[in-house]
C-alpha cells in the first residue's frame, strides 16, 4: 500500500516544477507536461519514489544507524528541525560546515568543545574566570550550539544523508558521494537526479511540499525504530525462556545425581559391613604360631648308640 495518495500531493503543490528555461534534461523521465512555461512533475512517479525511499530509510533505522537531514533553505529549516526531533536524528539547518563528513574528526572536536564548556559551568571553573572571559566562552558555546548542536549525538559518520535541495546543498552531496554514503533527496526539475541514490521528484521550494515528504520519511523511520525495539524485546524474552529451561533441566539432573549418590553410599556401606564380618570370622579361627622372622631353625639331633 502506498504511503500517500495523488490528492494529498496535489493539494501540497508537490507537482509544481521550475520554469522551462531552468530545467535539467536528466529530469525528463519525471516531467508530466508543461503548462504556462512551467514544468509539471508526474506525481505517479513521485509516489513510487517516495515508497522506495521510505522502505530504504526504514531498514536503515531498523539496523540502529543514523540518518543526517540537511535543509538550510529558509522555507525548509524550521519544518525539518521540528519533524526530525521526533525521531532523535541529527540534522543541519544552518550553514553546512565544509568538510563535515570528509573531515569528521575535526567536527567532532568542535562538538566535544561544547561538552567541555558545559562541564566548566558545573565544576566551578567559571567562578575563577573574569566576567569578560566568561562572556567570550559563552558566546563561543552559543555559536557552536547554533551550528552543531543537533550533531552532539552523532559519534560516527551517518549511514545516509537526506537533502532537501541538492542544488543548494551541493557540497553535502559531493562529500557524501566521495565517502560512498547513500543519499536521499527531494529533486526539482532544475536538478540532476543521477547524483542521488534515492531521488524523489517534487517541488523543493514550497514549505507544504517539503513538509509532507519529510513527514513520510520520518514515519518510515519511526516504523523501523519500533520494529527494532520489538525485536529486542522478543530476543530478551527468548533469552529468559532459555534460562528458565536451563535451570529446570539443571534441577532435574541434580535430583537424579543425588539419587545416584545415595545408592552408591548404600552399596559402599554394605561392602564395608561384609568385609568387617569376614575379618571377625578369621580372628575366631585358631592359627598355628609362626616362627619369628629371622630366627635360626633347630636341626634334630641323632641318638647315640648304647655301648
Amino acid at each position: 500500500m502506498a504511503r500517500t495518495n495523488y490528492n494529498e500531493l496535489l493539494d501540497a503543490g508537490v507537482h509544481f516544477g521550475h520554469l522551462r528555461r531552468k530545467w535539467n534534461p536528466n529530469m525528463a523521465p519525471y516531467i508530466f507536461m508543461e503548462r504556462n512555461g512551467i514544468h509539471i512533475i508526474d506525481l505517479n512517479k513521485t509516489i513510487a519514489k517516495i515508497d522506495e525511499a521510505a522502505a530504504a530509510m526504514k531498514q536503515i533505522a531498523k539496523s540502529g544507524k543514523k540518518i543526517l537531514f540537511v535543509a538550510t533553505k529558509k522555507q525548509a529549516k524550521d519544518v525539518v528541525a521540528n519533524l526530525v526531533k521526533q525521531v532523535n536524528m541529527p540534522y543541519v539547518t544552518e550553514r553546512w560546515p565544509g568538510g563535515m563528513l570528509t573531515n569528521f574528526a575535526t567536527i567532532r572536536k568542535a562538538v566535544k568543545k561544547m561538552t567541555t564548556i558545559d562541564k566548566m559551568s558545573t565544576d566551578g571553573t567559571f567562578d575563577n574566570m573574569s566576567k569578560r572571559e566568561r562572556l567570550q566562552v559563552m558566546r563561543e558555546r552559543a555559536k557552536l550550539e547554533k551550528q552543531l548542536g543537533s550533531l552532539i549525538d552523532l559519534n560516527r559518520l551517518p549511514a545516509a544523508v537526506f537533502v532537501v535541495d541538492i542544488c543548494k546543498e551541493h557540497i553535502a552531496i559531493a562529500e557524501s558521494r566521495k565517502l560512498n554514503i547513500p543519499t536521499f533527496a527531494i529533486v526539482d526539475t532544475n536538478a540532476n537526479p543521477n547524483e542521488i541514490d534515492f531521488p524523489i521528484p517534487a517541488n523543493d521550494d514550497a514549505s507544504k511540499s517539503i513538509q509532507i515528504i519529510v513527514k513520510l520519511m520520518i514515519e518510515a523511520i519511526q516504523e523501523g525504530l519500533e520494529e527494532r525495539k520489538l525485536e529486542k524485546d522478543k530476543a530478551v524474552d527468548e533469552d529468559d525462556d532459555q534460562a528458565a529451561d536451563f535451570d529446570a533441566d539443571t534441577d532435574a539432573k541434580g535430583g537424579a545425581v543425588v539419587e545416584e549418590d545415595e545408592e552408591e553410599v548404600a552399596l559402599r556401606k554394605a561392602k564395608a559391613a561384609k568385609k568387617a564380618k569376614a575379618g571377625e570370622e578369621e580372628e575366631e579361627e585358631v592359627k598355628a604360631p609362626k616362627a619369628p622372622k629371622g630366627a635360626p631353625l633347630k636341626k634334630p639331633q641323632a641318638k647315640r648308640p648304647r655301648l
